[in-house]
């Protein structure tokens, strides 16, 4: 009989996680395999072939792969950006270099902060004659002679491609559309992104900086996407339904993110905070920090009731992306991040990492320098192999090198050893403090959910430095983000600038804008296989006080748009504003509240794997062994029970110090903290004497 699988997979850093949900009964399969950096899409077959083993199913049974995929981030983060041109209106070719006037950590940065170069040299910028004002109408025609004479000469430069980005084109796309067309016309093997297309925003700096992200990572990613596409055919002998997360929280068909490369910048990030945001949820948290930890780095965000929250202010690298994505903030400390010395000879962990190949010294894969697993090995905190006895660890050539750089640094190596883990403690604390204390909010009032291979290593020295309460471990840890892939619903976002003063707008000018862009978002679900009665819709818009730089985003109400509809959104507003910032000119009469942009998503919704509770093992569990382990320098090392999780039973209790061990992760408990597992199989880490 037929199965109905869908697969999620994540590809990370050093393994690539795969999750099967069988939808006829409801299963779930998850297991891990190394990452292939050289060509990823052979650890990708190589997982699918794994985990249909495990689920003992076949080829034929996938109905659906979604995927995360790291490709446009890692692309970005690493600067590996191609020749590429920017055609801009003339007269404003300096555009990209004249930029935001904001400096890095502050104005006292002025003295020492080096601009970093220009996605786009000034040589590979042209300028073309027309004008367009601020509500589409033409002040100068498009200069069809000047638009062919730069198209042949990028042609003849060999720059292949190329950004356009007109000023106010998001009023009114025809001059950009026109300068396309003559591209395709004059060099036809050009790869465009037009702004009108990519992002429908005013700012024309992060317009233009958004349209030549998009177009920088196109060609690399179409050609990963189309790879991956034409693989799945080959090995199903039929066409399998493929999709990429996006930064947003929603997934896209294959077929139409190689048309929307921007919006797959932090395509796997995004699907970990979904995956933790669910699990949190049914485990009854309802305000939640995520930090998911690979092989390479640590992405944290903030959840409430269930939600991640978006921005519109993200960037990867130092390229700005002013697209719909989950507020994710990431830091280089992940398990392959690598120990050195500075110049000053001081101790520092990343950002840099060793990565899968040649991965940290224990893996034996020609690592040279001390990574933050190899420091974990040495201190007994994991076990001296990796994935369940697959993957056997050499525990002594890491420890020879742990005391290598003990002894330069005159430390013992357990001070080092611990002084690696502690750097990258407060690596991954800041990052959250970002997504907490800079928004306004108070790291106490929140449960961490720590995930990712390497995520809950160092949870009890987060829950210290930050004073958070509690902290929840999922199930199958290693592969909450693979598993967020299924239970994302197919979503697109639009949006068009349309300023004016709330009490000024014209409530038949607003309901024709989200008409229209709910009208786009509708095809775009239809072109995806969405019935009519299956399309959701979602209206929001960004609001300010006249005179702020900066907006708030705020929902809208269903249905018609009437003066009552503008009320609640201005109340919103206010409310939001005052959650946000700590104050609201709501009785002021005097301050004038101003609309920039509307937007609507529309999503398709999909079906969700369950979670259900856990029936767990009747008996008590027995420790499978016992290590000695290093837990503070000062103290030494205890002998600790080593605990298999499957065996742990809803409601087992155990009081450190204890190592919880599974599959893909290991979960160190510390002296004076306690875990308790729930009817859900999480393990809920709080301190020994709040129990």
């Amino acid at each position: 009989m037929t199965r109905r699988i869908r697969i999620g997979i994540d590809t990370g850093g050093t393994f690539t996680d795969v999750v099967a949900f069988d939808e006829d009964n409801g299963t779930v399969v998850t297991t891990k395999t190394p990452s292939t950096p050289a060509n990823p899409a052979d650890g990708f077959l190589a997982g699918i072939d794994k985990v249909l083993g495990l689920a003992e199913a076949e080829f034929a049974d996938v109905v659906a792969v979604s995927h995360g995929t790291t490709v446009a981030t890692n692309q970005l983060l690493e600067g590996k950006v191609d020749a590429l041109g920017f055609i801009t209106t003339e007269g404003y070719e300096a555009m990209l270099e004249i930029a935001r006037q904001s400096v890095p950590d502050g104005y006292g940065n002025s003295y020492f902060w080096v601009k970093p170069e220009r996605i786009v040299p000034r040589h590979l910028v042209k300028g073309v004659g027309g004008r367009l004002d601020f509500t589409g109408a033409e002040l100068r025609p498009f200069d069809e002679d000047g638009a062919r004479t730069v198209a042949r000469w990028f042609r003849d430069q060999g720059i292949d491609t190329l950004g356009v980005c007109f000023l106010h084109a998001y009023a009114n796309p025809a001059h950009e559309e026109r300068m396309r067309a003559i591209l395709l016309e004059e060099h036809p093997g050009a790869v465009v992104s037009i702004s009108s297309e990519v992002l429908r925003e005013y700012r024309e700096y992060e317009r233009s900086m958004t349209t030549l992200v998009d177009a920088a990572v196109k060609p690399k990613l179409s050609r990963y996407v189309n790879n991956i596409k034409e693989r799945l055919a080959t090995q199903a002998g039929r066409t399998v339904p493929f999709y990429v997360m996006k930064s947003n929280g929603g997934v896209l068909s294959a077929d139409e993110v190689v048309h929307q490369p921007i919006t797959t910048v932090l395509s796997g990030p995004a699907a970990g905070a979904l995956g933790a945001a669910l699990i949190a949820k049914v485990a009854g948290f309802d305000r939640v920090l995520t930090s998911d930890g690979g092989g390479t780095s640590t992405d944290v965000s903030v959840v409430i009731d269930g939600e991640p929250t978006l921005t519109t202010e993200g960037s990867v690298g130092v390229y700005p992306s002013k697209i719909p994505m989950i507020d994710v903030v990431t830091v280089g400390a992940g398990g392959g991040s690598i120990a050195w010395l500075s110049p000053e000879g001081t101790l520092k962990v990343g950002p840099h990492s060793a990565g899968a190949d040649p991965g940290p010294i224990c893996y034996r894969k020609g690592g040279t320098e001390v990574t933050i697993t190899d420091a974990h090995v040495f201190l007994g905190r994991i076990p001296p192999h990796l994935l369940g006895g697959e993957i056997p660890l050499d525990v002594e050539s890491a420890a020879s090198a742990v005391r290598a750089l003990a002894a330069t640094l005159a430390i013992t190596p357990e001070a080092c050893a611990t002084g690696i883990l502690e750097i990258s403690a407060w690596n991954q604390a800041n990052a959250l403090r970002q997504v907490t204390v800079k928004r306004g909010l108070d790291v106490r009032d929140f449960t961490l959910t720590t995930f990712g291979g390497s995520g809950s290593l160092l949870l009890c020295r987060l829950m210290d430095i930050l004073g958070i309460p509690t902290v929840l471990v999922p199930p199958n840890p290693g592969n909450v983000s693979a598993f967020g892939l299924l239970t994302v619903d197919v979503k697109n976002d639009y949006v068009q600038t349309h300023v004016a003063l709330a009490e000024s707008l014209d409530v038949a000018d607003l309901q024709g804008v989200y008409d229209d862009l709910t009208a786009r978002a509708a095809a775009a679900l239809t072109k995806e296989g969405f019935a009519a009665e299956q399309h959701a819709f979602v209206r929001t818009a960004d609001v300010r006080y006249f005179g702020q730089a900066f907006e708030v985003r705020v929902g809208v109400p269903d249905g018609p748009v009437t003066a009552e509809t503008l009320v609640a959104v201005v109340a919103r507003f206010h409310a939001e504003h005052r959650v946000l910032y700590g104050y609201d000119f709501s009785g002021d009469a005097t301050q004038q509240v101003e609309v920039v942009n509307l937007r609507v998503s529309g999503i398709g919704p999909i079906r969700r794997p369950e979670i259900l509770k856990s029936a767990g093992p009747a008996d008590a569990p027995r420790p499978t062994g016992s290590r000695t382990v290093c837990f503070d320098a000062e103290t030494g090392s205890v002998e600790t029970p080593v605990y298999w999780r499957p065996d742990l039973p809803a409601g087992q209790v155990l009081v450190g110090p204890v190592i919880i061990e599974e599959f893909g992760s290991t979960v160190p408990i510390h002296p004076g903290f306690t875990a308790r597992v729930d009817d859900f199989a999480n393990i809920i880490v709080t301190r020994t004497e709040s129990n």
